[in-house]
C-alpha cells in the first residue's frame, strides 16, 4: 500500500512529492491475533466488566499502535523537505544518495553515523541518504526510507539549491 503523488513546484508553497509509509497488511493480523489471544486470557471465562473490557481495550489500542507506526510522511512541498517531523529547506540539501535493500544493511549498520536522522520502516526495501548544508541542523546527513528512492532523488536534485 502505497501513497505518493508528485506535483508541480515546491518554491510556490505546492507540493511536488508526497508519499506515506504504510504499514503493509500482511503485519496487521498477528499483533491483532495476539491481543486477542491476551484478551481472552485475561477474559478467563469470568463474566460481568472481566468479559469485555480486555476486548474493548486490547485490540482497538494494538490497531492504533500498529496504524501510528505507519504515519510516516515524506514529501517535498513548500521549498522544503520534509521527513516524519523533520523539515529540510531545499537549500542544504547538497548530495542525495539512494541505497537500495541490499545495501540498506551497510548503510544503517557499520556506515551509520550516530548522530544522523533516521527514520526506518523495515517493511520499505530502499533508503535515500542526504547531506546538507545546514548549519543550525547538527546532523550529518537524514537517512530514511522511501518506496520511490530514485525519483525523489531526482526531485531533491533539480530543485536542490
Amino acid at each position: 500500500m502505497e501513497d505518493s503523488r508528485s506535483g508541480t513546484d515546491a518554491r510556490l508553497g505546492q507540493v511536488v512529492y508526497a508519499e506515506r509509509l504504510y504499514v503493509t497488511w500482511y503485519w496487521w493480523p498477528l499483533p491483532l491475533l495476539a491481543a486477542l489471544i491476551l484478551a481472552a486470557e485475561l477474559h478467563g471465562g469470568v463474566g460481568g466488566v472481566r468479559a469485555w473490557l480486555p476486548y474493548v481495550l486490547l485490540v482497538p489500542l494494538t490497531a492504533a499502535l500498529i496504524f501510528q507506526t505507519g504515519r510516516a510522511r515524506i514529501a517535498v512541498e513548500e521549498g522544503a523537505l520534509r521527513v516524519g517531523d523533520g523539515r529540510l529547506p531545499l537549500e542544504f540539501v547538497s548530495e542525495v544518495e539512494a541505497f537500495g535493500p541490499a545495501e540498506k544493511r551497510r548503510v544503517l549498520g557499520p556506515q551509520l553515523d550516530p548522530a544522523a536522522r533516521v527514520l526506518h520502516r523495515g517493511w520499505v526495501g530502499p533508503v535515500l541518504r542526504v547531506r546538507h548544508t545546514d548549519p543550525a541542523d547538527p546532523t550529518p546527513y537524514w537517512l530514511f526510507s522511501t518506496r520511490n528512492p530514485e525519483q525523489l532523488a531526482e526531485i531533491l536534485r533539480t530543485r536542490a539549491g
